[in-house]
């Protein structure tokens, strides 16, 4: 039996992009528009084709416009693409949503780029390492890239990704399950899980996938050795290690708490991360080590922390800027441009948290050409 060649105006897989993006089984999906799981999945491998009606029905479903499944996926998003946290523990529909996610917003970064002139991308392009001493030079030499210095803490982990070109989003409502991840592309994707609202742990996850973009281009991570490597980086890219043991507070037996909390506010570090990096750069045995996990669980420090509430959570400001920009001087652009996209307003306003104004009552939209 030969395979059906899709349509001209309908492309199955734009129907299962879109059901990814809303987070839908094939059961969800067909309840929802009327028809069995299996109609929709002969749907998504163009065994068969919609009706019009049909067609208006899953796309008033999905939030997305009926000439969305005109164009087949260009350039999707792989899971291979991805740089997931707890790759190991999420379910495979997980991963795949996260996929389906990247994949839009790369296309309305892409229409951005065409409009607007964004950062250029520029993360340095690092040998994978075998050992950890070279992940704490490839974190320096980062940070030298950049010219951010050796000494004092970064103000913003968000502005140092974003200046170097990535676009950093949140998927709000996927998982989770998954604590960050990083898409390499042509111009990487950074997505900030809101499960976590402490700043140093959201920052510290900002510098844990920017060391995936720095060392691991073209490699398949979620292992242990590459999630310890981007931990590594991460720790010694927010606090290098000169300054790190200048500034670590010594006593010979006890940790001293109120130095530790005072490094947390200075580097906006958490006390967990100072602690495994003291650790890791032999300034406390293992002893002292188990004795402060051990502290910071009885103390109820163990996901919250002292002084969480007093660090200001960094926003992301690249998207956003981008859109406001598009809104305030071609507004009708913009809706054009969602139309190429064929977002609905709602869905593009939970990708991106930015609201498209409607256009003003006198102004006639003429279809793009």
């Amino acid at each position: 039996m030969h395979e059906r060649v899709p349509t001209a105006d309908f492309h199955g897989d734009r129907l299962r992009l879109a059901r990814m993006l809303a987070s839908l089984s094939l059961d969800e999906l067909g309840g929802m528009v009327g028809v069995s799981r299996q109609f929709i999945h002969r749907l998504e491998n163009n065994t068969n084709e919609p009706t019009g009606e049909l067609r208006a029905a899953l796309a008033a479903a999905l939030e997305v416009t009926p000439g969305f499944f005109a164009s087949p996926v260009v350039r999707p998003v792989r899971e291979d693409d991805c740089h997931f946290r707890r790759l190991a523990t999420a379910p495979r529909t997980i991963l795949a949503q996260a996929a389906a996610r990247g994949t839009l917003v790369e296309a309305l970064v892409d229409a951005l780029d065409k409009r607007l002139q964004l950062p250029a991308v520029d993360f340095p392009d690092a040998v994978n390492p075998t050992l950890m001493e070279e992940v704490e030079g490839i974190a320096e030499e980062a940070r030298r890239h950049w010219h951010l210095g050796l000494d004092a803490p970064i103000t913003s982990m968000t502005r140092v990704v974003e200046n170097a070109g990535a676009v950093v989003v949140h998927f709000d409502d996927i998982s989770d399950r998954i604590d960050a991840l990083s898409i390499a592309r042509r111009r990487p994707l950074i997505v900030r899980s809101s499960a976590k609202t402490a700043a140093v742990r959201l920052r510290f996850d900002l510098a844990h996938e920017a060391g995936h973009l720095v060392m691991h281009q073209g490699i398949i991570t979620g292992d242990k050795v590459t999630e310890d490597q981007a931990h590594r980086f991460a720790s010694a890219f927010l606090i290098p290690r000169a300054a790190f043991a200048k500034e670590f507070p010594r006593t010979r037996r006890m940790l001293d708490w109120t130095g530790l909390f005072a490094m947390k506010r200075r580097w906006k570090v958490s006390v967990r991360a100072i602690v495994r990096r003291a650790f890791d750069l032999g300034l406390i045995d293992a002893a002292q080590y188990r004795t402060a996990n051990v502290h910071l669980v009885k103390s109820g420090q163990a996901k919250a922390e002292k002084y969480d509430d007093v660090i200001e959570p960094e926003q992301p400001e690249l998207l956003h800027s981008a859109l406001s920009w598009l809104a305030d001087r071609d507004l009708v652009g913009l809706h054009h441009m969602l139309d190429d996209l064929g977002v609905a307003e709602p869905l593009f306003a939970r990708m991106t948290g930015f609201a498209v104004p409607s256009l003003p009552s006198n102004v006639v939209r003429f279809p793009a050409a």
